[in-house]
């Protein structure tokens, strides 16, 4: 049976419900329906109320905790399994749990590969996710992984700012790749924050490599979660001469006092994705949808045409 006499359909997490259905708008197909019961203790149990039998499987859902989100794509993906749908792809917008993807002290879980061994394990046959925390969880899984860059929806739209001497920062050591992929397609300078923790989420000290005199800063990251990091190096950077700093930010988990952060911070902008939905509005964030992008890949991935573009920074 070739791709073309097989039916695509595609379903939705209650968690990515909003980003799912402008996705199928863009796709051209409607959203499938999903039936969840839950008990009274709080087990649910998601059904398809559809026959899925030979078809080729979307099912959309970012994993962010809490650990409900990653146990109804779960659950969603064996209830695939189980009803004999042909090919199943687990698109995650947002890849939770992926800042534990190596040891990095004794005794601790490497929960990124965990993910990837259960989502493959519940049925998923492909994974198109984007803007990994880090790109070697990709070898997690023995599944095809389509990696997405959200840098070709951000990159057009810092274009429109028309900026004047422009300056990339990584928040950290760790993103310098990142700062240094988008300054070479925008043609400007870097500088990179060098920060100590004192613990998860608590920075003990930072510093700026590089000079940010007079120039519009853009930081560049894959997601923000406290804000801590994001708003401190923001203020440094605007004692330190800078004009105005921006961030960009695939994936707005926002926990926490991040909003409350955002508005007391230097931070004229913070764009981000709609990977995972805003718990609140604010005027200081300006979201880009993700939808077309993730559309236009399930299209080629569906048709068997190649995706490769779509991996440039």
């Amino acid at each position: 049976m070739t791709n073309s006499n097989i039916q695509a359909k595609i379903f939705a997490c209650s968690q990515s419900k909003d980003l799912a259905e402008k996705i199928a708008k863009a796709y051209g197909e409607d959203l499938g329906n999903v039936l969840t019961s839950t008990y009274s203790d709080g087990e649910f149990q998601p059904s398809f109320e559809e026959s899925v039998r030979g078809t080729r499987l979307f099912i959309i859902g970012s994993t962010n905790p809490g650990p409900k989100n990653l146990m109804e794509l779960l659950l969603m993906l064996d209830a695939a399994k189980r009803a004999s749908a042909r090919h199943i792809t687990a698109v995650i917008p947002y890849f939770g749990w992926a800042r534990q993807d190596r040891k990095d002290k004794p005794r601790v879980p490497i929960a990124a590969k965990l993910v990837a061994k259960m989502l493959e394990t519940a049925g998923a046959t492909r994974i198109i996710t984007m803007d990994l925390h880090a790109d070697q969880i990709q070898g997690f899984f023995e599944k095809p992984v389509d990696h997405l860059f959200a840098s070709t929806i951000f990159l057009p739209y810092l274009k429109t700012l028309n900026l004047d001497n422009l300056t990339i920062a990584s928040p950290d050591m760790g993103g310098s790749k990142r700062a240094y992929a988008y300054s070479k397609a925008l043609e400007s300078d870097v500088v990179i924050c060098y920060k100590q923790r004192a613990k998860a989420n608590v920075i003990s000290h930072m510093e700026l490599i590089g000079d940010v005199t007079g120039k519009n800063v853009v930081l560049v990251d894959d997601m923000v979660d406290t804000a801590g990091t994001l708003t401190k190096a923001a203020d440094l950077m605007m004692e330190r001469g800078a004009l105005s700093v921006r961030a960009i930010c695939t994936h707005p988990i926002l926990s926490g006092s991040a909003y409350e952060r955002l508005e007391k911070s230097k931070l004229q902008e913070l764009i981000v994705t709609d990977s995972i939905p805003l718990s609140q509005e604010s005027d200081r964030i300006k979201v880009l949808s993700c939808a077309n992008l993730f559309a236009d890949v399930m299209t080629k991935v569906h048709s068997n045409e190649s995706i490769s573009s779509k991996f440039v920074m």
